[in-house]
């Protein structure tokens, strides 16, 4: 636990897009400590069994807490974000809609199913538990321009649904709005790559963050850093082959850019060291899907940026 924290922003101060014009509701200097309550992303809707998708108001899903500024932080710059806790309620949900992820055209109707989560450990039924791996689907700043719904991913952040995001992670975000305006949401309990039904365990709870930023260096696309790699992530609408391009492009650019591989250095270390996987595949659907690059964190190449 940590005392540092600067504020608390409460689950009521929401967006559901992130943009140009985003206002903050708090702002703080880098190096602050923030603690944001999330909304599940049904926004309560779901408490029982009974209260399947269709039932639900979709104008209401995917709330993120925020905008938090980061004062000083400019268009060039990285936005870092520590996720130091990230601390789940004991109830979550998973639901299922016909149509909807890679095993959707099964399902005759749509359902849900009441998660508990419980010392580390989540509970489907009386016999299927497993281990919690609590992360943050949406983390996002604003936008250089256009709109994007809170469902959506792009080089601004938002779904990335990479369950790598979680406590102990560092996101990076390119900043394209003075005072960069951080939201962040859609807790799960635990979700596997590429959420292939479409739900992870989603749950409400809270997160402490500690905001940076790096001076003059950005890259295109949300980065994460773990304590043993650096992720790099790429999106695109429907096309899980350009998503993957994009991670891929962007890995290859940071090792060549930051630290003075050679073009063919950096594809060999890519297909020989380095795993791309994907994060997002089916939700939203028809949406953004989202694939991610794991690149060792070896002496050659110990972060996305050369130390300045």
């Amino acid at each position: 636990m940590t005392n540092e924290t600067v504020a608390r922003v409460g689950r009521e101060q929401h967006v559901f897009a992130f943009g140009p014009q985003m206002r903050p509701v708090l702002e703080v200097d880098p190096g602050a400590v923030v603690r944001l309550d999330l909304n599940d992303c049904y926004f309560g809707q779901v408490r029982t069994e009974a209260d399947t998708p269709d039932t639900l108001d979709d104008a209401l899903i995917n709330a993120a807490t925020g905008p938090v500024a980061v004062r000083g932080a400019l268009p060039g710059d990285t936005l870092v974000v520590d996720l130091l806790e990230i601390t789940t309620g004991p109830q979550g949900a998973a639901t299922l809609m016909p149509g909807r992820g890679q095993l959707g055209h099964l399902l005759e109707k749509p359902a849900t199913r009441i998660l508990t989560v419980e010392g580390g450990t989540v509970r489907l039924n009386d016999h299927v538990t497993f281990p919690a791996r609590p992360m943050v689907g949406v983390v996002g700043v604003a936008t250089g321009g256009e709109v994007a719904p809170t469902l959506d991913a792009g080089p601004h952040g938002g779904n990335l649904d990479d369950n790598l995001n979680a406590a102990g992670s560092s996101v990076l975000l390119p900043v394209r709005q003075p005072g960069a305006m951080l939201a962040i949401g859609d807790m799960h309990a635990a979700m596997g790559d590429g959420e292939v039904s479409g739900t992870g365990v989603e749950i409400d709870g809270t997160v402490l963050v500690r905001v940076d930023v790096l001076r003059g260096v950005q890259t295109h696309w949300p980065v994460t850093v773990t304590p043993t790699h650096w992720v790099t992530h790429g999106t695109a609408v429907e096309d899980l082959t350009a998503a993957v391009d994009a991670a891929c492009q962007e890995a290859g650019k940071l090792l060549v850019d930051e630290w003075g591989f050679s073009v063919e250095d950096a594809f060999v270390f890519l297909s020989v060291a380095c795993d791309a996987g994907i994060a997002q595949a089916v939700h939203p659907c028809p949406g953004t899907v989202i694939a991610k690059v794991k690149v060792p964190r070896v002496g050659a190449c110990p972060l996305p940026f050369r130390p300045r």
